[in-house]
């Protein structure tokens, strides 16, 4: 009895102290486990890394409003909203090609994860800058003939995007000169034969204008003070018209091209889309805008793990014909109904 008596009171005795030993125990697990929660949660907000694309031009801002926004609603088609889940770096030559190499080590300093290159010299200038960092051409005239791609279906580097060969295209626009100007016999062809691409867009003019018993007299225009030089060369050729070839000194200084072209009395077809819009006469041409909102499907799929080497450059497949019939009216000019009813566009 006393032996019972004893053990049962030290277990009432010691109950109470275990009690709290267990209670002290729960409680350090209890905090601990808030605290290991909290770590966990707070690790699950962490901010993702946003994609950072460096966007490389050898013009300004104002320049191709156009196109850089065709670029934008692109991304913003996949998704994509600038400063929320994309940050994209601009770098803007100016007109200034030797600026490039300089523009690409800030990009390279700030480690964005895809440049696009908005024409050939950027492209040739990223080239020569990285060969690890992915890049997107938004158009080249050649990229296997440039050394940018091993070739179109298997690029094989860092580099991939869109090619805008197709030569075939100034051969066309010498046809609408023709119909637009039944008794065309002389046209000039004002080119820079720096620009990649211009030596076969002069060969396609040169078998169109065999085809059609029509002379050619080419003209560079490697500066902006050639420009004036060229119109005053034409005149005195007594050229009935004036083929544009694409040439960044033209696009650029793309309203004194206009402006000359009415004062000259000359009806004029362009190779792009801006010339028109500044006051030219005519286009045909692809289209670039379309080519720069497609660039951005090529950034979707890098960010997302592909490979620029993997994925094939891909050709043009929108063109567009846009005819300006306020420059038509200043040169005395009447478009016939049957080529104005082909136009993409009229700007009236």
């Amino acid at each position: 009895m006393k032996i019972s008596f004893r053990f049962q009171l030290f277990v009432c005795l010691s109950e109470p102290r275990r009690r709290i030993q267990n209670r002290k125990w729960w409680g350090i697990f209890a905090v601990a486990f808030v605290f290991a929660f909290a770590g966990v949660g707070a690790l699950a907000q962490q901010p993702a890394k946003i994609p950072r694309i460096g966007f490389l031009s050898t013009t300004s801002p104002s320049n191709v409003p156009t196109r850089l926004e065709a670029f934008r609603q692109g991304l913003r088609d996949l998704g994509y909203v600038e400063g929320k889940n994309i940050v994209i770096e601009y770098r803007y030559a100016e007109g200034n090609i030797d600026r490039l190499p300089a523009l690409l080590d800030e990009l390279m300093r700030l480690k964005v994860d895809v440049i696009v290159a908005s024409g050939p010299s950027p492209t040739r200038a990223a080239k020569k800058a990285t060969a690890t960092i992915p890049i997107v051409m938004t158009w080249d005239y050649d990229p296997v003939g440039n050394g940018y791609v091993a070739s179109l279906a298997r690029p094989g580097g860092n580099i991939t995007g869109l090619s805008i060969l197709a030569p075939e295209i100034s051969g066309k626009q010498l046809e609408l000169l023709k119909e637009i100007v039944p008794k065309l016999s002389r046209v000039a062809v004002l080119g820079t034969s720096t620009v990649p691409g211009n030596a076969e867009a002069l060969k396609a003019t040169e078998l169109a204008a065999q085809a059609h018993k029509v002379q050619l007299q080419y003209l560079e225009v490697r500066d902006r003070k050639d420009i004036a030089t060229a119109f005053q060369t034409a005149r005195k050729g007594r050229a009935d018209a004036i083929l544009a070839l694409a040439s960044r000194v033209l696009l650029t200084d793309r309203t004194q091209v206009a402006e000359l072209a009415v004062k000259s009395r000359l009806p004029a077809i362009y190779g792009e889309r801006e010339h028109v819009e500044a006051g030219g006469l005519v286009t045909y041409s692809v289209s670039i805008s379309d080519l720069f909102r497609r660039a951005a499907t090529y950034v979707d799929k890098i960010l997302k793990g592909a490979k620029p080497s993997d994925l094939p450059v891909e050709q043009p497949i929108k063109f567009e014909f846009v005819i300006n019939l306020k420059a038509a009216k200043q040169i005395g000019l009447t478009i016939p109904p049957n080529v104005l009813a082909r136009a993409d566009r009229v700007i009236k």
